[in-house]
């Protein structure tokens, strides 16, 4: 017959301790749960491989940024600059942030979206990183503060984002597209953004909130279409064929219709904001919408304990930081121009003093072009 187990004190502790590694640890009593063991690895290879993809993807259209910002460098320097899509440089960086992105679409077949969207701040990141290294630009101790906390936010995002392992069918992707639960979330949507939409367009409300909310709005979208359709490609090639069925293509139209539409509005912001005031709302506002389509469509926190839940979104909050605390105060480049005597301008008259002439002797020049200079009494010297 066996002992009962030992009462007391200790006993109480040790069931604590069990309690913690079981919320700790993928694949015990939640299905959501995390840990940082070496299990957790063997267990979330294909999930790795995503992040992998993730990482490297915005890594690369990092470099892509830094390529196209050092090509605009050099054409403001040529003195008959041509247009920016004439230039090779510049249709590298092109290339390199296509490439890049293909990187990220395929992340989303392999790993869930509240773990591959958070780590868009790589992007920002790497991108302070190379402008450092390459642009000879200046490191601040924000940037680097900014960076450490970005690392620790991403290093926590990987170990404790849901560990759901889906195969993402047609048949999966249409009971998700039909059920209560994505319907009642897409109905909502569609209200506040056409709300949103009539205070821009209508009342010309061009507040950044309200332009970066209708971006975010579309990227749940998005991020649900591309999951689809890259999960139903990786399906297709290593199961059963997906692409004969007419939700992938409803899902495509769909991711497409949305990036479109979402590059207008970002557009639209860039305008009338500075980027270092886009970048980290825009992230931020992006990752939120993104976890909440993952958890409504995919169902991806199903099963997960509450400390699980809270080490995650804390590691969000730390890489939301990281992002504004690299991009704050980082103005735009300010290029060095050459001197222009406002006086030569066509069209413009003017009688202030003028930028003195380093060969001559008088201070400046005159509207009309004369070598003279005005004595106190305003009377004209010629020199």
């Amino acid at each position: 017959m066996a002992a009962p187990p030992p009462r007391g004190p200790g006993a109480a502790a040790s069931g604590a301790l069990d309690e913690l590694s079981r919320n700790l640890t993928y694949g015990a009593l939640g299905a959501g749960n995390g840990s940082l063991s070496g299990a957790w690895y063997r267990r979330n290879q294909i999930h790795l491989f995503g992040v992998l993809l993730a990482i490297l993807g915005n890594l690369v259209i990092s470099v892509s940024l830094n390529i196209q910002k050092y090509s605009h460098l050099q054409l403001a320097h040529q003195e008959h600059p041509r247009p920016h899509f004439k230039s090779v440089l510049w249709w590298s960086g092109i290339i390199l942030m296509a490439v890049g992105e293909t990187g990220n679409f395929a992340a989303y077949g392999f790993a869930p979206i509240t773990l591959i969207a958070p780590l868009g701040c790589m992007s920002v990141t790497g991108s302070a990183i190379i402008s450092v290294m390459f642009l000879k630009e200046n490191l601040r101790a924000s940037d680097l503060l900014g960076m450490t906390l970005a690392f620790a936010g991403t290093y926590l995002l990987v170990n404790f984002a849901p560990n759901i392992t889906q195969d993402i069918s047609a048949r999966t992707v249409q009971y998700s597209f039909v059920g209560w639960q994505f319907m009642t979330y897409g109905i909502l949507e569609i209200l506040i953004f056409c709300i949103l939409l009539y205070f821009h367009k209508r009342k010309g409300m061009k507040h950044i909130v309200i332009l970066l909310t209708l971006v975010a709005l579309l990227a749940s979208l998005t991020v649900i279409s591309v999951k689809a359709v890259s999960g139903m490609i990786a399906f297709s090639v290593t199961d059963k064929m997906q692409l004969t069925y007419p939700i992938f293509y409803i899902m495509f139209i769909i991711m497409i219709a949305s990036c479109v539409f979402q590059v207008k509005l970002l557009n639209q912001a860039t305008k009338l904001y500075n980027t270092a005031t886009v970048v980290p709302i825009n992230h931020t506002f992006f990752t939120i919408s993104a976890i909440i389509a993952g958890i409504i469509f995919y169902k991806e926190f199903l099963g997960a304990t509450f400390l699980t839940i809270f080490i995650y979104l804390f590691g969000c909050f730390l890489s939301f930081l990281g992002v504004v605390l690299v991009t704050r105060n980082r103005g735009k480049e300010r290029l060095p121009q050459s001197y222009i005597d406002i006086g030569h301008v066509p069209g413009k008259q003017t009688l202030d003093k003028i930028q003195p002439d380093s060969n001559g002797l008088s201070y400046g020049t005159l509207p009309d072009g004369s070598d003279s200079t005005k004595s106190p009494s305003g009377e004209k010297k010629e020199v």
